[in-house]
């Protein structure tokens, strides 16, 4: 048995598609729909909900313009430190200081292919990229882990030149003080942008602030290349510059780990726990056969599979799917979506509803 339910939760009406009392509810993203369009825009009126999907567009795009204002101002502060540091460099010839403000000035790059995927994240979905353009974020994140690879290599080599081609540092005071500046920046920047991203999701804009972290703490460490320089022990200043590299090859496995799980559609087990409870209070929930949940972009969306007694009706199943829906938008932050199957329990001779698809199972 199957027909076309309006969906309280989607702002939208729904197929559903039952079988032994069971139903499947799909989505319809298309402003047209086949029966009475007027009939349902009024029961549409008439019957508001919370979760309406004008809303949930309002919410994706607030959040990507919380990150562009993240990454402009973190551009434009870690511009201004690597542009300073970069004079301290031609002053002073310190490789430690010039590994420092390589790394600055590839992590302020780094803004521009995440503002770009923000800009792209807000674009609707259509018949070609039917789940939008959110996934942007992902490759944005592969750039920066890129970013900070080439980073540690520059550092790495100049570092490595220095040692085998000793160089005096002048100017040890004015090296301090860049350093210092470069910490203040990196850190304020670093709070900044993992706090927005965490917030919104965006695990590129998360990457993006542990590696101004690693940044401010590199930043110190240059520090100890201007005390050496001060008393009089240049190598000092290299092995600093070494001593750098090798924090940005951390802040890289750190990145690279982030954005790797979010590209294998890794989510928290603990988001799972918390989705699988929530749908079993839902009345009419028999049962959880399957709770699947995958990030795109910074945003979450859901398919589920609950067992409901098999005696149902096809508007009873409905409301049940609904009911279900509802529940894990309440308790998953920042879920849009959810595509809710029901099957009906299991029961004494009960025939097996997915019978027909048993034969494409692999």
């Amino acid at each position: 048995m199957s027909g076309e339910v309006f969906s309280g939760s989607t702002g939208a009406w729904v197929r559903v598609y039952a079988h032994n009392g069971g139903m499947e509810s799909h989505r319809h993203g298309h402003p047209y729909h086949h029966g009475h369009p007027h009939r349902r825009q009024l029961a549409h009126l008439l019957k508001p909900h919370s979760h309406e999907s004008a809303q949930k567009v309002d919410s994706v795009l607030e959040s990507s313009a919380e990150g562009m204002r993240a990454l402009w101002l973190s551009l434009a502060v870690l511009g201004a430190t690597a542009v300073l540091q970069a004079g301290v460099v031609v002053l002073s010839g310190s490789v430690a200081l010039l590994g420092d403000t390589v790394h600055n000035a590839a992590d302020a790059l780094t803004a521009l292919p995440l503002g770009v995927a923000f800009v792209l994240g807000r674009r609707a979905a259509n018949r070609r990229f039917t789940y939008g353009y959110g996934r942007a974020e992902d490759l944005a994140g592969i750039v920066i882990v890129l970013t900070i690879a080439a980073s540690a290599a520059l550092a790495g080599y100049e570092a490595v030149e220095r040692l085998l081609h000793p160089r005096a540092m002048s100017h040890p005071g004015v090296v301090a003080v860049a350093a210092v500046l470069g910490f203040i920046g990196n850190e304020w920047v670093a709070r900044h942008r993992i706090g927005v991203g965490r917030r919104i999701g965006s695990a590129a804009l998360v990457a993006d602030g542990l590696h101004a972290r690693t940044d401010g703490f590199t930043s110190l460490a240059v520090l100890l290349g201007a005390g050496g320089a001060a008393l009089g022990w240049q190598l000092v200043d290299p092995i600093v510059g070494l001593a750098i590299t090798a924090a940005i090859l951390l802040v890289l496995k750190d990145a690279a780990r982030e954005v790797f799980r979010r590209l294998m559609d890794s989510v928290d087990p603990a988001v799972i726990d918390a989705g699988e409870a929530a749908l079993r209070g839902v009345p009419g929930v028999l049962g959880v056969t399957e709770l699947r949940m995958r990030w795109i972009g910074h945003r979450l969306r859901a398919e589920v599979t609950v067992e409901v007694d098999g005696g149902l009706g096809l508007r009873a199943a409905h409301d049940v799917a609904v009911g279900a829906e509802h529940a894990l938008l309440h308790a998953v932050p920042r879920l849009t979506a959810a595509l809710v199957h029901t099957d009906p329990a299991p029961g004494p001779g009960a025939e097996d509803p997915h019978r027909l698809l048993a034969h494409h199972a692999g």
